[in-house]
């Protein structure tokens, strides 16, 4: 099982973990990417050092490379000298260091080997982490869509109930407005009959009822004043209406008075010119 394998089964199980005791999917999901960010951190940091140990094999090999060269100049020199026992070391040095630069060499490849497969892995593990970003937001998107849905249902619940209320304190209002107005016209109707005035007053019955009947008694004093003052304004009218009848009467007698003395004058004159 190669490592992104191990890896991708610790996140999923970790993630699983996680996710059941989310109280935040959201979070956990960006938990979850950190965690794969480290992943991926780990996996370069793999590549570097495998890449470090490669190198450091390749300045080995090269230094036995050196060597074996070297080699080759010491035998060449010894042979030249009619040295064949130091040529002889010579060459066995150099098959040494060659071996050493044949064992350097298949590490050297082994490593390039699994630095090649640590960087498709790597590729890999990125491509899955751009992937699961996507999806992550995509999720978390969705979660908050959810959340958001299920805050309007709850507060539109919540509404409902609390319009309930209101429709119960409004018909509370009007109820006991209507019992208000009720009251209040109750209350000018006893003011117009002077009831609320009597419930008011501190006089007893009694001395409201000889109040009225005082106020009765005044009134009907006044109201035979009036009719006394005005009698006595059309007797007067009468008397002088009779007056100047009477006038008239006295003058119509003195003239036929006053005829019938000529008369009787005018006779005894008649009767003295007969004599």
């Amino acid at each position: 099982m190669g490592i992104l394998s191990r890896t991708s089964q610790v996140i999923r199980s970790k993630l699983n973990s996680l996710l059941d005791r989310a109280e935040d999917p959201g979070q956990q999901l960006d938990y979850s990417y950190e965690q794969l960010q480290d992943e991926l951190q780990k996996v370069k940091q793999g590549i570097a050092d495998l890449t470090t140990q490669k190198k450091r094999l390749e300045i080995q090999k090269r230094r036995l490379e050196e060597n074996v060269d070297k080699h080759n100049e010491q035998a060449r020199e010894a042979v030249e000298q009619d040295r064949d026992d130091l040529a002889r070391k010579a060459l066995e040095k150099k098959k040494q260091k060659m071996r050493q630069i044949d064992d350097l060499e298949r590490q050297v490849a082994d490593l390039e080997q699994k630095q090649d497969g640590l960087i498709q892995q790597k590729d890999e593990l990125q491509r899955q982490i751009e992937e699961f970003r996507t999806k992550k937001e995509t999720m978390k998107a969705r979660y908050e869509a959810a959340e958001a849905s299920a805050r309007v249902n709850e507060a539109m619940t919540g509404a409902g109930e609390e319009m309930d209320d209101v429709s119960r304190t409004i018909e509370r209002a009007q109820q006991q407005t209507e019992d208000m107005e009720a009251r209040a016209a109750a209350l000018d109707e006893l003011r117009e009959t002077g009831a609320l005035e009597n419930k008011l007053s501190d006089k007893s019955d009694l001395d409201r009822e000889l109040d009225q009947l005082a106020t009765d008694g005044a009134v009907d004093r006044e109201l035979e004043t009036l009719k006394s003052e005005m009698g006595t304004d059309e007797n007067a009218d009468a008397d002088a209406s009779e007056e100047v009848d009477t006038e008239e009467i006295e003058t119509d007698a003195d003239v036929e008075s006053e005829v019938s003395d000529a008369e009787i004058e005018s006779e005894l004159e008649d009767l003295k010119e007969k004599e």
